[in-house]
């Protein structure tokens, strides 16, 4: 299903006028440098393909003749490869010498630039091209010590680089004798294993090994696999590698070159959560708007992933926000998306030199759409606690030890956005991870907060839970956790009231944790200590004492007789959120404390 919905997408890029992704056997690759030969097959020149209108510069995407699978051993890309195998030297790794002689020469570069020189010298050995001859000619005659001289230079070391002819504007690869001999490498043998494809239902060559999918965060440099088979264990029937799930090799390239496109940040159709990389695209059919396709996918990726830092999206995207978390239909708001737009939405996580699926999702955006709204309207909360919509990102990183993305639990990212998309209940390792994070930083911030509340929130939508969480402070509610909560914030207000608030320890940091779990063991001391504070504020503001002291007559009125010996987790989510809508009236109405007066 994932490999057919990309093998689809794959054709419907390539019927575009300017198709962003190369036609059959041929790659989008990260070129830094061109080698310009002359006819004779001299080097004369060594050009930048850098990229430098970013803040640093960067190679080059270039359409070259796709890569060879490196997994070990030796093999050489047609008419492009790194320095390594094209010139036979690499960088010096050694951080001492390296800085008088930059670059080196191993006996493993040699091996790799005669693997090189010799498919290139017998390829074209009997081929009348000019471009091609020159690479023959260069190749036979280049000898890596050469490279001390000009005009090579250091920086281009272990880049990838690929040839031009001097004097011409295309790229020897490009030119039509070398298409011709790369399509005949392209073309099967006959006696090559032919099967049904998975992914088309078509009788055809199989790929043997797929090729190598890059940009997947934490992921191999040299790229992973979907779809491969590397031991006795995973084969049947004395089939090896790719015929255990035969796979065409145009279909296997299709989906391969499509999702390395996806992949490219710079595309943005893809953003990472935790260790998954979330890649997404919609598709119209010929009925439908062409533009509803791109909308969408604008629309979505500000939904999941807002830039803190664009202030642009911010301004166009949160007004949408806001309108579809108080329920409106996402018609009326973006007209110019057709909700019956199809979407898809793929995780991907590295798992040593394979990837594994985080989650998969194939729907219409207005269901999609549906479930986001859900989202924002399970995390809103009065006032809100952000001035620009957390993005899924920004609520699992409140979940992480010293706020850092690699201390983000693994599964948990991929659970959190399946939630969100699919609209299940939130998952409960989240809140316990919470509640530990509050205990172990005192932070009770408004992120957490409200990740607290949409948890719970959801559950009780989802019949799991009796009681609704309010959005903001309620007086009227009996939850035991919730007015418990409230009761701590008032203890801690009128702790700071009587005592300030530079204090070395308040009774948050020294009995939060105790207070939200059992309660039974602290609010008795607490309750008996605070009279002293009151009849401390009192002396010099004596109206607001006398708030004070109502405020914790109206909780403790509402509570049982008697503390609970022990809380459950959902019962200490209620609880910081208790304490946490109480803390915050206090903010919202006048500070009475600062006036200084008497109110009766």
């Amino acid at each position: 299903m994932i490999l057919s919905a990309l093998n689809q997408y794959y054709d419907r890029l390539r019927l575009k006028e300017n198709s962003p992704v190369p036609s059959y056997g041929f790659s989008e690759e990260k070129i830094g440098y061109v080698l310009v030969l002359s006819k004779q097959g001299k080097l004369v020149d060594v050009v930048s393909n850098m990229d430098t209108s970013g803040k640093r510069s960067v190679p080059k995407l270039t359409s070259v003749p796709r890569p060879e699978k490196r997994t070990s051993g030796v093999k050489s890309n047609f008419l492009w490869d790194k320095t390594a195998y094209v010139l036979g030297v690499e960088s010096n790794p050694d951080k001492i010498t390296a800085k008088e002689q930059p670059w080196q020469i191993t006996p493993k570069t040699r091996e790799t630039f005669s693997a090189f020189k010799k498919l290139h010298t017998e390829a074209f050995s009997d081929i009348d091209d000019e471009g091609l001859r020159a690479v023959r000619i260069f190749l036979s005659e280049w000898q890596p010590e050469s490279f001390a001289n000009a005009p090579c230079y250091a920086e281009m070391m272990d880049a990838n680089v690929v040839f031009k002819l001097d004097g011409d504007y295309q790229f020897i690869h490009q030119r039509d004798a070398a298409q011709t001999l790369w399509a005949k490498y392209l073309t099967p043998d006959e006696d090559a294993d032919t099967s049904m494809c998975l992914v088309t239902g078509e009788t055809a060559p199989v790929a043997r090994l797929h090729p190598a999918i890059k940009g997947v965060y934490g992921g191999q440099s040299s790229g992973g696999s979907i779809v491969s088979f590397n031991a006795d264990a995973y084969l049947s029937y004395g089939k090896d590698q790719g015929n255990n799930a035969p796979v065409s090799e145009k279909a296997a390239f299709a989906y391969t070159t499509v999702l390395n496109h996806l992949l490219r940040r710079e595309n943005k159709q893809c953003f990472s959560v935790g260790d998954a990389s979330t890649v997404f695209w919609a598709v119209v059919d010929d009925s439908q708007d062409a533009n509803s396709a791109k909308n969408a996918e604008y629309l979505f990726d500000g939904l999941l992933n807002m830039n803190a830092s664009d202030g642009d999206q911010i301004a166009k995207l949160s007004p949408i926000i806001e309108q579809i978390a108080k329920g409106r239909p996402l018609k009326e708001i973006q007209p110019d998306i057709d909700l019956n737009t199809r979407f898809y939405v793929l995780g991907l996580a590295p798992n040593a030199s394979r990837l594994s699926i985080r989650f998969w999702l194939d729907t219409t955006f207005g269901k999609l759409a549906e479930h986001i709204g859900q989202h924002f309207q399970d995390l809103a909360m009065k006032p809100l606690p952000w001035r620009e919509p957390p993005s899924v990102w920004r609520l699992l990183i409140q979940t992480a030890a010293l706020g850092k993305s690699e201390n983000i639990a693994p599964q948990l990212a991929g659970e959190l956005t399946r939630s969100v998309l699919m609209g299940t209940p939130y998952p409960r390792m989240m809140l316990s991870q919470l509640i530990g994070r509050v205990r172990a930083d005192g932070d009770l911030n408004g992120l957490r907060i409200a990740m607290m509340k949409a948890i719970l929130q959801r559950a009780f939508r989802k019949g799991l839970l009796k009681e609704e969480i309010p959005m903001g402070l309620d007086v009227k509610n009996d939850d035991v956790g919730y007015r418990l909560g409230r009761l701590f914030a008032v203890l801690e207000r009128i702790q700071e009231g009587a005592l300030g608030t530079e204090l070395n320890s308040s009774i948050v940091d020294k009995y939060y944790g105790s207070a939200s779990s059992v309660p039974f063991s602290v609010f008795p001391r607490l309750i008996a200590g605070c009279k002293n504070h009151l009849s401390k504020i009192r002396k010099d503001k004596r109206g607001y004492a006398i708030i004070l002291d109502k405020d914790l007559g109206e909780i403790i009125d509402g509570l049982e007789n008697q503390f609970p010996r022990h809380m459950s987790i959902e019962a200490q989510g209620r609880f910081a959120i208790g304490y946490y809508h109480q803390r915050q009236s206090y903010f919202i109405k006048q500070d009475i404390s600062k006036m200084g007066g008497d109110t009766e």
